[in-house]
């Protein structure tokens, strides 16, 4: 069986390091108060307490340790100032997250019914029910104005004058389709060799 070690200075924690995956909190926390820095302690400095308390550690330490540092300072148990790690001040105020803070709700009195909920959107007009309903609106001023439809105009046809006929297609061919013709290619030489 692997060893056990017991997390110095903190609680009687039995950590198995062979088997360790990762570095927990603890063992972090442990190394941050040996070092007893005032300003906190870097990366290296917690890495080197940890390899001196501990002993054998797993090839990809460092780059647990610097997971589990991250994951602690997101969480709040270390704080970061100049790259160094530090334990929270416990009389500090909590951090606050990012954004806005929600307003305060205030608690409804004993007995009340809570407001029905607001519809997503733009509320609708409010209309008197004794007025009488609103007149319809002009369609366009802009065609009254010029005299012109919108749109384009359709295609002018003059008397006596009739489209244009298309050629007649050859006997036995199938009719012209749609969009530009195919390239026609040239017959190939055969070669002279054969």
């Amino acid at each position: 069986m692997a060893s056990e070690e017991e997390v110095q200075g903190g609680s009687n924690i039995n950590i198995n390091i062979h088997n360790q995956a990762q570095p927990p909190a603890p063992m972090i926390l442990a190394a941050i108060e040996e070092l007893n820095e005032s300003t906190g302690s870097n990366k290296s400095s917690i890495s080197k307490q940890i390899e001196v308390t501990y002993g054998d550690l797993p090839p990809a330490h460092t780059t647990l340790l610097t997971h589990h540092l991250n994951k602690m300072k997101s969480t709040g148990q270390l704080q970061f100032l100049k790259n160094n790690y530090l334990k929270p001040d416990p009389n500090a105020p909590p951090r606050r997250g990012r954004g806005r803070p929600p307003k305060p709700k205030t608690p409804l009195p004993p007995g009340a019914l809570p407001p029905p909920s607001r519809p997503r959107g733009r509320p609708p007009k409010s209309r008197d029910p004794s007025s009488p309903p609103p007149p319809p609106k002009p369609k366009s001023t802009t065609a009254a104005l010029s005299g012109k439809k919108r749109g384009r105009p359709p295609k002018a046809t003059t008397p006596g004058v009739s489209a244009p006929v298309p050629p007649p297609a050859a006997a036995g061919a199938a009719p012209r389709g749609r969009g530009r013709p195919p390239k026609v290619k040239s017959p190939v030489a055969a070669p002279v060799g054969a």
